[in-house]
């Protein structure tokens, strides 16, 4: 899609929406903030809604239910409710995916991705140059010096999602969603292993830089 994502944060704690909104602007996204849940179904939904499901005007999982009946807006449920029964219940009443607080900024933003991704929202750069490196993402090619480079799958995917980030840090916690379908590859020895080895493969080392406590980055400085 082209320009800023648009995002409608649906959240009544000022303490956690001061949080959020400061960071999602920094990762380059539009955010509308909303308190209350007749302002929600009021307001534009933009291209995303995060939304607290603990509303002072009424539950958020009926918002979410009223959203469907009117929009294919993806829909991420942030709440504090956190019992298999209740992401259950979110993710029925029309929910994309379930976020539980306390969470991390950069848990959230890949799940962000993610969705925008699977929706069809947030399309990648069909092929990124950074040098003499080259990505082709859609055809899962990689050259490096017009020489191609034979990857495994967890490697490519690993670098494809930082070509389509070219030049700006993804968090582990992206990298695991996008390569592994799961956050919880985001602490694992096992990613490390795979960005060894995909340095050593490409023979260029300092284009995929370590963000030490972050994630990494794709770029030639």
């Amino acid at each position: 899609m082209s320009g800023a994502v648009r995002i409608l944060l649906v959240e009544d704690d000022l303490d956690i929406a001061n949080a959020l909104i400061p960071a999602l602007r920094r990762y380059g996204l539009m955010v509308t903030h909303v308190r209350t849940a007749a302002d929600a179904l009021a307001a534009d939904p933009g291209d995303l809604v995060l939304l607290d499901l603990g509303l002072p005007d009424g539950d958020g999982i009926n918002v979410c239910r009223q959203i469907r009946t009117v929009s294919d807006v993806p829909v991420i449920a942030v709440t504090a409710r956190g019992e298999a029964a209740d992401r259950v219940r979110g993710l029925r009443s029309g929910a994309d995916d379930y976020v539980v607080k306390p969470f991390a900024i950069s848990e959230l933003l890949a799940r962000i991705d993610a969705v925008l991704r699977r929706t069809g929202l947030l399309q990648p750069r069909p092929r990124v140059t950074v040098g003499d490196l080259t990505v082709d993402i859609e055809a899962r090619t990689v050259q490096v010096a017009e020489k191609p480079i034979s990857l495994t799958r967890k490697e490519f995917d690993v670098l494809a999602v930082l070509a389509a980030h070219h030049g700006r840090v993804v968090p582990r916690e992206q990298v695991a969603l996008y390569a592994w379908q799961s956050v919880f590859e985001a602490s694992s020895r096992t990613m490390d292993v795979h960005v060894a080895s995909l340095r050593a493969k490409l023979g260029r080392p300092e284009l995929v830089q370590t963000i030490r406590g972050v994630g990494y980055r794709l770029g030639s400085d």
